[in-house]
């Protein structure tokens, strides 16, 4: 089979535009840098594998998010994969950052508490910033179904971050 240098130079364009931000979805749909690496390079595998049929170039960024969140959603149905109850909360160090820093680590780890298919729909709506239709074609499923999913995930992460909330609010 004859490589196609001008595909290979547009695919290697587009992935070196695309990878950090790929990643970082990545990294919010699932709470480890190292399994986002592994969703974002199976992600771009993909595309790879199905880059000269793709003929909408605009969709791009569609097609590897829709990959991404069914790689994420998909691992996290695995048996090996299912978080395991602890009696007790290691020690995390309290490290003196900015409250921006504070407050990103408190939603990531609230993120972590929330289902995977919900986690998707808040990742996708709100850090994202993907409407109720984009966020339900990159899921394949109905607005109704990200509705419902949206709003049982805010409650879930709402409950997840508990206390978190407060002291997340400024002072005032």
């Amino acid at each position: 089979m004859r490589v196609d240098e001008a595909a290979e130079r547009e695919f290697a364009e587009y992935f070196r535009a695309r990878c950090e931000a790929v990643r970082r979805t990545a990294y919010l749909l699932c709470g480890d840098w190292h399994r986002a690496d592994d969703h974002a390079q199976s992600a771009f595998v993909a595309l790879h594998r199905h880059w000269r049929r793709i003929r909408d170039r605009a969709a791009l960024d569609a097609w590897v998010r829709r990959t991404l969140v069914r790689s994420v959603v998909d691992e996290s149905r695995r048996p090996w994969r299912r978080e395991r109850a602890v009696d007790a909360l290691p020690a995390v160090p309290v490290a003196a950052a900015s409250d921006a820093v504070a407050t990103r680590h408190a939603l990531v780890d609230g993120l972590r508490a929330v289902p995977p298919r919900q986690r998707a729909v808040l990742v996708l709506r709100y850090l994202e910033g993907l409407d109720v239709a984009a966020t339900a074609a990159a899921l394949g499923c109905a607005e109704g179904t990200v509705k419902s999913q949206t709003a049982h995930g805010l409650a879930a992460l709402r409950a997840a971050l508990g206390d978190a909330l407060d002291d997340l609010r400024p002072a005032g």
